[in-house]
């Protein structure tokens, strides 16, 4: 009994990010009136937030194993909670912009350990079908994110989607103080990296922040200082003896590292279509933010559905053979959006968006099973944060093309519909540049189901 209420408020705890996330696409065209934000300022809303997320995932998954995850998971909801609420009372854009950043270290602080907690509860023969739930939630909060925020932004204002969020935040903190029990602390008594930490921080936000800014040329000094922090990263890593990332356990593990590769490339090539398509839907085909919230929740509804059965299928087939299979199918998808126009008809918009729900319902859950069970449980913290590492640094990189797409399209102006073409321009530039992801990605992903083959 306990330990299904305790998956409860993880799984709770996991529909609050994923939602918000979501829902806040319906809101950007009120947001971006109210404060008279600009089109490439509007991208910093979501981006602020991945980055705060990403370069701090890692060091707070290690916190947590030398800790309690308990501890680190629950300080997490309360800080997510608390400036997601503070977001509805910003009273200019740059405090929103920075209040989304720090909310997303508390999101750092949740995903960073709710994973781990997961795969400790339960044995592995039910590994798959707990993911696989878990999974099923993200996306039932990705389903219902568009729907409720485009309901809330049209009749309440964008404001109240924040204090909503916030309210039922302060709900899941709650739950988890009474039926978390456990620590799950394996490292207890362990130093903390506080150099590796600082080092690794400052390479991944180099090269989130050098990616989003791109073409412009302080984004390739970035890009090398990134690049050159990472390096010095894995060697210092490689000599320290309590490390905040233990680097080894890539090497000699091809699965871990193709399956983590896996899950970059597939967010990198899926996590903009959402916020794309909310502009076009709102901006070219004129619908409200409640209407292109009941378009949108399509995708989100099938990646629901696919992800339950899905993560079931990977505790009995190969995972890396649906995992790769997903990401065929959203390579399709991503190739008929290619030639998306303003006179697109719907129905085949909304064939592209399920196409996109099956691939990535099929993709998510089986993926993260192979991650999390090619690891031996001390590295359950790590490997947690990696999957979330992975994921977070993905949708940075798919936000910065989207922001590199409409700074060379549209240039950072308010969005008047003298700008639709070139709007539209930089739409099809996203998804031209996300489908040759995509293609990669599914190619490396099949020497994963070569190896289990073999």
């Amino acid at each position: 009994m306990q330990k299904n209420s305790a998956f409860t408020f993880i799984c709770l705890a996991s529909f609050l990010v994923p939602f918000m996330g979501s829902a806040i696409n319906l809101s950007l065209p009120q947001i971006g009136s109210a404060f008279s934000m600009k089109a490439v300022s509007l991208t910093w809303i979501a981006t602020s937030y991945l980055i705060a997320t990403a370069i701090s995932q890692v060091p707070f998954a290690r916190l947590g194993d030398m800790v309690g995850r308990r501890k680190v998971f629950i300080c997490g909801t309360a800080i997510f909670s608390v400036f997601t609420f503070l977001c509805g009372l910003a009273p200019s854009g740059t405090l929103l912009i920075v209040f989304r950043g720090l909310s997303g270290l508390g999101s750092a602080m949740m995903f960073g350990t709710s994973m781990a907690i997961l795969i400790s509860i339960f044995p592995p023969q039910r590994r798959g079908r707990a993911i696989g739930i878990n999974t099923a939630v993200v996306y039932f909060a990705l389903a219902s994110g568009p729907f409720a925020g485009g309901l809330l932004t049209h009749h309440w204002g964008w404001k109240s989607l924040f204090f909503l969020t916030g309210i039922f935040g302060f709900f899941v903190v709650a739950g988890s103080l009474l039926v978390l029990k456990g620590e799950w602390s394996e490292s207890k008594g362990e130093k903390f990296d506080f150099a590796g930490s600082i080092i690794y921080a400052a390479g991944l936000f180099g090269l989130i922040l050098g990616f989003s800014r791109l073409p412009h040329a302080l984004s390739f000094v970035c890009l090398l200082l990134g690049i050159a922090a990472f390096v010095l990263f894995v060697r210092y890593e490689l000599k320290v003896g309590q490390p905040v990332f233990n680097v080894r356990i890539f090497s000699g593990n091809r699965v871990f590292g193709l399956s983590n590769l896996s899950s970059l490339i597939n967010y990198a090539c899926t996590y903009a279509v959402a916020y794309m398509m909310s502009l076009y839907l709102q901006y070219i085909r004129g619908f409200n933010a409640q209407h292109a919230g009941m378009i949108l929740i399509v995708q989100a509804v099938v990646q629901c559905l696919v992800s339950l059965y899905a993560g079931k299928l990977s505790d009995r087939l190969n995972p890396a053979g649906i995992a790769t299979t997903g990401m065929g199918v959203i390579f399709c998808g991503l190739c008929g959006l290619v030639f998306l126009s303003p006179d697109t008809p719907m129905a085949v918009v909304l064939v592209l968006l399920i196409l996109l729900g099956v691939g990535f319902g099929l993709f998510s859950s089986p993926n993260a099973n192979i991650v999390m069970s090619s690891v031996e449980k001390k590295f359950y913290g790590q490997a947690s944060a990696t999957i979330g590492t992975m994921r977070l640094v993905g949708q940075s990189f798919s936000m910065g093309i989207a922001m590199m797409a409409i700074s060379l399209h549209t240039g950072n102006r308010l969005i008047v519909p003298e700008l639709y073409p070139q709007l539209m321009k930089s739409f099809h530039m996203t998804f031209v540049v996300c489908g040759i992801l995509c293609a990669v990605g599914t190619y490396t992903s099949t020497f994963r189901v070569k190896k289990a083959e073999r």
